[in-house]
């Protein structure tokens, strides 16, 4: 197992639409571990494949105790109820902003011998599954922010992220 690098906010495999999982071989079942291992790693509750270089449609997690990985998941919502909540990102770390959510989510895809598998969450792992699942689809939690919230979110990002020194600005 390996602990792979987690790609950050600006590189364009984030903002890239992952490729199906077409081949259940030794690769990916290495991609799961290493996924798995990076996640623990970093302290996270998701991980998608785009994230750490590989632009394949598959992503662990681990929440509240569940664990697990799914390939080529598609998202089911079985009701309208929502939730708003701080939701961050391995891939801007450090930062953390109220996220609308669905609050009931069941994720069906496969596993990584190609088998079916479900999971269904509530809250936390529901947000977490439409997090990751939206990172297979090129789309940042940052698109899904209000847009007084995106704002501060990426003046933030642009204060954090810049190599240059802030003059003028509070913090």
């Amino acid at each position: 197992m390996t602990i792979r690098p987690v790609r950050l906010f600006g590189d364009p495999v984030l903002t890239t639409i992952a490729d199906p999982v077409t081949e259940f071989d030794k690769e990916l079942r290495t991609l799961v571990r290493d996924l798995t291992e990076t996640l623990r790693d970093q302290r996270g509750s998701g991980l998608a494949g785009p994230q750490v270089g590989v632009p394949l449609r598959v992503f662990v997690f681990d929440v509240d105790g569940v664990r697990g990985h799914l390939v080529n998941p598609v998202l089911e919502f079985p009701d309208d109820e929502e939730q708003l909540g701080p939701e961050g990102c391995l891939s801007i770390p450090g930062l953390y902003y109220d996220t609308r959510r669905r609050l009931h989510t069941i994720a069906r895809g496969v596993d990584e011998h190609g088998r079916p598998a479900q999971v269904v969450g509530t809250e936390e792992l529901a947000r977490c599954l439409q997090h990751e699942t939206d990172h297979l689809d090129g789309v940042l939690f940052l698109d899904r922010l209000d847009p007084a919230t995106r704002r501060t979110a990426m003046r933030d990002i642009r204060v954090r992220l810049s190599p240059h020194p802030i003059r003028g600005l509070l913090r």
